[in-house]
Parts: C-alpha cells; structure tokens; sequence
C-alpha cells in the first residue's frame, strides 16, 4: 500500500487552485473580448438615460471586432470581422477617433450620406424636423443640496427610437449648427444631454468610423450617486440607486 505524503497533497492542492485561476482568467478574457464589456459613466452627456455612476454591461458582438475589441487594441488587422451596422438610435461605445486610448458613450443620431443639422435645437435629419414633444421636467438631484427641474422632451427618430432629450438653456451654443455630411463608413454621434455633450457637433469629436465602434451598451448592473464610490459597500444602503439596477439603456 502506498501512502501520499502530506507535502505532495499540498503540491497537487496549490496547482490545482493556480490551474482553477488560469482558467477563470480566461474564460474573463474571453467574455470581455467577444461577449461582454463593463463600463462605468463618469459625465453627464448622456443624462437622463445614463447618469454618472451607473455601471453598464456593452456588448462586444453586435457590430462585430475591430482592433478596438481586443484588450489594449493591438493594430492586428483593419476594418471589421463579421461587421453588422448599427442602428439609428442605438447607445453606443466607441473610440475618440482623435485619441483612441479613450472611451465615448453617445447615441447614433447619422448614418452614412445622412445630412445632420441642429435649428433652434431641433435635430433635423435629411431636412426633416425629427419629432420632438414636451415631456415632464427631469429633476436634477444629485448636483447640489436642492432638486433642480429641466427641461426635457421626448424625441423620436424616424426608425421609431424614441428617448429623452434634456434641454438646460434655451439658444444653446450648439442649438444652431451647420448641415454636416456624415462621410461613407462614419457615424455621427450625440449625447442626449443636448447642452452638455461634446460629440459629432464639434471638432474635438467629429465623425465616429465603423471600425472605433466598441459595443452597443445594454444594460445598467450598477448604479452609485454622483460623488459616491462604488467599492465603499458600506454605503450602499445610501449610495446605491436601486431603482437602476438591471435596467436595460434604450
């Protein structure tokens, strides 16, 4: 009868728990390099639908992988594998095509060869007004000790995406553009926050390429108010806006 040493009992436990680690590593880099991204928000571009803190899950897959999907993007290839374009309307992820080391989250607003122009702070696609109604006030609570009303309205694009829009002051410095030609191959993007949003308007931004897409974001898993952190679980009695969590972005 042979017996098994208490040293090699612990060899075997020791490389079985560092074997258990390598395969959960890759099975995460897996799904954050075909399935699924976190990100979190950190401006208000995109208020009401994204608010600061809320913590969200992209998916990698619905426009298929560009250099930009694998983790610290290396210049592999060009274009897109298994490339599907995104939809009028769609929350999405892309790179700053001035400076791809750094994450953008706006709304698709222009396709490609659409014509794009902001009058009097509506969005006119084509030379079409899009529709825009009054909505109830969304009231601001988490920058400052009192509620602040904005004004909202509801805005629905012509595939029918239909979502929130904040207005913080009437004649904006982007409620009156020109007409932009969105380029072959390009997107042009806007934040919801009409007001306070730097995208496709202004040069910093510009046109997004297909190829900067990252994902589509699809839902909030988490959600802190502004200011809170989100490791601090002590706090989240307080801290966590419950009403967010599991929600899809639309």
């Amino acid at each position: 009868m042979s017996v098994t040493s208490g040293s090699k009992r612990k060899d075997g436990g020791v490389a079985e728990t560092v074997k258990v680690i390598f395969h959960a590593l890759i099975i995460a880099l897996v799904i954050r390099t075909f399935l699924f991204q976190p990100f979190n928000i950190p401006s208000g571009s995109m208020k009401a639908t994204l608010l600061v803190g809320d913590y969200l899950f992209v998916s990698k897959y619905s426009y298929g992988y560009s250099q930009f999907s694998l983790p610290l993007s290396p210049p592999l290839f060009s274009g897109r594998l298994l490339g599907s374009a995104p939809e009028r309307g769609d929350v999405v992820v892309f790179r700053l095509p001035k400076d791809t080391s750094t994450d953008y989250i706006k709304r698709v607003i222009g396709l490609p060869g659409d014509k794009i122009q902001v009058t009097d702070g509506v969005l006119h696609i084509n030379g079409v007004a899009v529709k825009r109604e009054p909505a109830e006030d969304y009231i601001e609570t988490d920058e400052g000790p009192r509620p602040v009303h904005v004004k909202r309205w509801r805005e629905t694009l012509p595939n029918g995406v239909s979502y929130y829009t904040l207005d913080l002051v009437n004649n904006g410095f982007a409620d009156n553009t020109q007409v932009y030609t969105v380029p072959p191959d390009n997107y042009f993007m806007m934040g919801d926050n009409r007001d306070n949003s730097t995208d496709s308007r202004f040069s910093q931004v510009g046109y997004v390429p297909f190829e900067n897409l990252v994902g589509k974001a699809q839902l909030i898993f988490f959600s802190v108010h502004e200011g809170e952190r989100a490791y601090e679980f002590w706090r989240w009695p307080i801290s966590v806006r419950w009403s967010r969590l599991f929600t899809m972005v639309r």
